[in-house]
């Protein structure tokens, strides 16, 4: 019986201690709140529909061009940190007397809040391309995404052969860009094209599907002589300090190849070569021709010597019999 009761008075003392211990509290992840400009950000939760922004055209980094990413509710003395790829993160916008620029910012931040509970930063981007954020918290890890899009036309290119056959058709192409050169969709570029004293204008919209986006062809057919000049012209943003600078005009010049004349060239320079090649061949004909003579002689001039060798040979060898039969004690050797 005391046996009994000591078993349950162990049992009864240790569903106490059970009961008392409280498990450790989780750390608190908080709430994530995306903005801009004050106004909830469409978006931004998966890679195919990131928050749109505008790029800092401006150089000046303000409240419509970053989303605010507010972290609330996390556990006091909480450290937030984020990394952001093909974006930039800056801890507070642009104010007067205080100028946050489109070179401001880094790619990583650490916000320690200290006795507070929250902590706020933003994320601008210079690129159409998407770009994230990656916020960790409490050992809890949340990515949001963001895509700039293009600013006002800044600056424009002219891609043209330099030399083109007579009565062919070639492709010129002008591209455009904003000023952090990101391609610009639906910007319009004019051209002039001038030749034989006669100057063509085309009004030309760049592209605006992903795969020539920026950019647009032309045609044109090429003179019979002389050259053809192409300008490019359009309307670009004003010069912003700090900014690169814009460009709204470029030029290249194409020069008509008289192909006839080239062909003509090039059969003469071939004829000429045909010629050397020629004579070469000749002359070593000839050389070997004096080579095999030269060969011939040597070889008949080398059997006569030889055959004059033999002859004396023999002669003496006819001596050497008679002086060896008349002076049997003072013998010569023959030559073999």
């Amino acid at each position: 019986m005391n046996s009994f009761k000591k078993v349950s008075l162990i049992i009864a003392a240790a569903l106490t201690s059970t009961m008392l211990v409280s498990p450790a509290a989780q750390a608190n992840a908080g709430t994530v709140t995306l903005t801009v400009a004050g106004s909830a950000a469409t978006g931004g939760t998966v890679v195919t529909t990131p928050v749109s922004l505008p790029v800092p055209a401006d150089n000046s980094i303000d409240a419509a061009d970053a989303l605010k990413i507010a972290v609330t509710s996390v556990d006091t003395g909480t450290v937030v940190t984020a990394v952001a790829v093909n974006a930039t993160i800056v801890p507070a916008l642009a104010a007067t007397g205080s100028a946050v620029t489109a070179s401001s910012g880094t790619s990583t931040l650490s916000i320690a809040t200290g006795t507070g509970t929250s902590a706020d930063f933003y994320v601008y981007t210079k690129s159409t391309a998407v770009g994230s954020v990656s916020i960790t918290r409490a050992g809890t890890t949340t990515i949001y995404y963001v895509q700039g899009t293009a600013g006002a036309l800044n600056s424009i290119t002219l891609t043209a052969p330099a030399s083109a056959a007579a009565g062919t058709s070639q492709v010129l192409k002008v591209s455009g860009y904003d000023v952090f050169g990101n391609l610009k969709g639906g910007a319009t570029i004019n051209t002039l094209v001038s030749n034989s004293g006669a100057a063509t204008a085309t009004a030309l919209t760049t592209d605006t599907a992903t795969a020539t986006l920026g950019t647009k062809e032309q045609t044109v057919t090429i003179p019979a002589t002389g050259s053809v000049t192409v300008v490019a012209y359009a309307t670009v943003a004003t010069a912003v300090t700090g900014l690169a600078a814009p460009v709204g005009s470029v030029s290249a010049t194409i020069v008509v190849r008289d192909i006839a004349s080239e062909l003509a060239a090039k059969n003469a320079e071939l004829a000429v070569a045909n010629s050397a090649l020629a004579a070469e061949r000749a002359g070593r004909a000839a050389d070997k021709v004096a080579s095999d003579s030269a060969t011939a002689t040597l070889k008949a001039e080398n059997e006569t010597l030889k055959n004059a060798i033999a002859d004396l040979k023999t002669k003496f060898n006819a001596l050497a019999k008679k002086w060896n039969a008349k002076f049997p004690k003072l013998k010569v050797n023959w030559i073999k």
